[in-house]
């Protein structure tokens, strides 16, 4: 998962959202035959990119991978760092630590989705 494509991709299809109206679906996920708006496809998107940096029911970050050290000790457990790119299955942060320029791209997700859920645009 790289930060930049995915967050062009959210704001891409809120532009085409402003374009093609509140009524236009696509089947999402593909092969779901579940129609979507891009509203609602948007928010999904958004949503799973900031669950990277939430905790799990168990209380895990995905992003902090197998790290004892990030996962287990909480003097560390509040400290995010911002990965180059994410693991795909289990949403480890995986390359560089310090991408604060992309990855730090997660607080406009987080406040997108705080107005989008209040209906303020």
């Amino acid at each position: 998962i790289w930060f930049p494509v995915n967050y062009l991709l959210i704001e891409s299809l809120h532009e085409f959202e402003k374009y093609l109206g509140e009524d236009f679906t696509l089947e999402y996920p593909t092969g779901s035959g579940a129609q979507k708006t891009l509203v609602e496809i948007t928010a999904d998107l958004r949503s799973r990119l900031v669950s990277l940096f939430l905790d799990d029911p168990d209380g895990r970050r995905p992003a902090f991978g197998d790290s004892a050290r990030f996962q287990e000790y909480p003097g560390w457990h509040d400290l995010f760092l911002f990965y180059e790119y994410f693991n795909g299955d289990t949403g480890a942060g995986l390359g560089a630590s310090h991408q604060t320029g992309w990855t730090g791209l997660v607080a406009k997700l987080i406040t997108d989705d705080m107005r989008q859920s209040k209906d303020i645009r």
